[in-house]
């Protein structure tokens, strides 16, 4: 599903964002990404994005090698994962059904299929009575939940979700990452980038820890590891 081999990335200035990173995430896992500020973290995510290419090494995601991806291929790439971020990236000037819808009309899904999608994806993440209201209408969790319909709507088989629950209370934070569980036991396969140590030591999923570049633990069932 997810393949690095001995992936680096440099830019012009300092020590490298990754070194020699390898890192396999099998169909249907559900993965924590830890670590401080600058541990590359936001680097993978980038890299998996093909916002960023690698100075050297592989990256195969879904069967396509990301590295040689051309760049007119990029946007149907794209559309086989979902992105949930910390700041929702809502469209402000438009409903919570139609910022659902949106993602499913820039790929022309027709219009009957999209009245048939919105609301069963609204009513999975508790939002089926809200479809009319604007973002500002809306609690920071209930725009996460609709940033979440957004991403899930077209069903990629991956979901990157980075620092979803950053602006969340812990109520909230916790109702997201239900959801989160849910997708994933629907089969989608998620990466979660995050700070928070009591989510990830409660959760006990794979947990992977960064530091400098480096993966510095690989843990099945793990917990967050503070580093030194």
């Amino acid at each position: 599903m997810i393949i690095l081999e001995d992936v680096n990335k440099s830019f012009s200035m300092g020590s490298p964002a990754l070194n020699n990173v390898s890192l396999h995430i099998e169909k249907g896992e559900f993965v924590f990404i830890v670590g401080d500020s600058g541990s590359g973290k936001s680097t993978l995510i980038k890299l998996l994005l093909r916002e960023l290419t690698p100075t050297s090494g592989k990256i195969i995601v879904n069967h396509t090698d990301v590295v040689k991806l051309k760049h007119g291929k990029i946007p149907r790439y794209r559309r086989g994962i979902g992105v949930v971020f910390q700041d929702f990236r809502l469209l402000k000037d438009r409903n919570v059904y139609e910022n659902v819808a949106f993602a499913q009309r820039v790929i022309s899904v027709p219009g009957r299929e999209i009245r048939k999608n919105v609301p069963g994806v609204l009513s999975l993440v508790g939002l089926a009575e809200k479809y009319k209201s604007k973002p500002r209408e809306l609690s920071g969790g209930e725009q996460q939940r609709v940033a979440l319909a957004r991403a899930i709507i077209n069903d990629p088989p991956i979901l990157l979700a980075d620092e979803p629950t950053g602006n969340l209370d812990p109520k909230n934070t916790w109702e997201i990452m239900k959801l989160l569980e849910q997708i994933n036991k629907n089969g989608t396969t998620i990466l979660v980038v995050t700070h928070n140590r009591e989510i990830v030591n409660e959760m006990r999923k794979r947990v992977i820890t960064m530091k400098k570049g480096v993966i510095v633990s690989d843990q099945k069932k793990g917990g967050y590891i503070d580093e030194d």
